[in-house]
């Protein structure tokens, strides 16, 4: 079983509109119990995410600039170093969710798989993807947190999906799953069906880790040829 986004994701999102009040963000933020917020244009289509450090970033600009003994964090620093100061005081101006907010806004669709939307967000060092239909629109929200639930499938549920990937093999590959941990036990005609019951295993939604004695009668492997280079 592969898990997609619309098994993790929120339905029920906290958005704002685009000219949305600063108050009504943190208002929201407050309410909601959310750190972030997507953004969206009059036709509903996400144009940003506006987090709590997006508001944050006004106080940070009026210490930086006005107070005499205030030195910003060092994750401030780095970001004011590496070119993002600009960003930074034009939030630090902002007045409405379409000034505060971080663009463009990355985003995810439903059909897509957990791992997908796991990369974008260490991509893009973010913590949240709006989830949109075709057209654009908003219809969920995926985090970080989300995206473990994952590893919270129960063993069962985890051996069943092993064995019905490797079941080609699976008379002589012994299979148990305790805490998201996979053991494998047996042995094959070949190596390379080992490693490719491995990978297999590994591919499934919830393994934590795998634990492999897996034996084999020929070694295929080790048949191949070796191509050198002239």
């Amino acid at each position: 079983m592969r898990s997609t986004v619309w098994d993790v994701m929120t339905t029920d999102v906290a958005a704002v509109n685009h000219n949305a009040s600063f108050h009504t963000v943190a208002e929201l933020l407050i309410d909601k119990g959310v750190s972030g917020l997507p953004v969206l244009d009059d036709d509903n289509h996400v144009v940003g995410v506006v987090s709590e450090a997006d508001l944050l970033a006004k106080e940070e600009f009026k210490e930086r600039y006005y107070g005499d003994d205030y030195r910003p964090p060092l994750r401030a620093r780095i970001r004011h170093t590496a070119g993002s100061e600009g960003s930074g005081l034009r939030k630090s101006l902002g007045q409405t969710a379409g000034e505060l907010m971080s663009t463009p806004a990355h985003v995810t669709d439903a059909d897509a798989p957990v791992v997908t939307a796991a990369r974008l967000m260490d991509r893009y060092g973010i913590k949240r993807l709006p989830v949109t239909d075709p057209d654009g629109h908003l219809i969920g929200i995926v985090t970080r947190r989300d995206l473990i639930k994952v590893f919270l499938r129960p063993d069962h549920n985890i051996e069943q999906d092993v064995r019905e990937a490797i079941r080609t093999d699976l008379h002589t590959i012994d299979v148990t799953v305790a805490d998201g941990i996979v053991t494998l036990t047996g042995t094959l005609a070949e190596h390379s069906q080992a490693i490719t019951a491995i990978r297999l295993a590994e591919n499934i939604d919830g393994v934590v880790a795998i634990r492999a004695t897996l034996g084999w009668k020929h070694d295929d492997i080790a048949d191949l040829p070796v191509w050198g280079g002239a």
